[in-house]
């Protein structure tokens, strides 16, 4: 199983980002925008890399969260908050 700690910076990227627009908004992310068309972008390595884990895949313009992505999310914001 893999862990945060298996991950490059630019994969747990893509986590940090889901983790701030889920605890911002109170409801749970399953996706995030892998490229928006104005230059805001998720890099393709840690895509690639998140999907190889099967974290997630890539379908158009969106990454959506696996069920073993979806779990390490739920992970990290759990870290963030303290409590493990």
């Amino acid at each position: 199983m893999t862990t945060p700690n298996d991950l490059s910076d630019k994969a747990l990227a893509v986590f940090a980002f889901a983790a701030y627009h889920q605890l911002e908004s109170g409801d749970a992310v399953t996706s995030v925008i892998a490229g928006d068309g104005a230059g805001h972008r998720a890099d393709p390595q840690a895509i690639s890399e998140l999907s190889e884990r099967d974290l997630g895949k890539l379908d158009g313009d969106r990454f959506h969260f696996t069920s073993a992505g979806q779990l390490m999310l739920s992970q990290i914001i759990d870290r963030i908050r303290g409590s493990w």
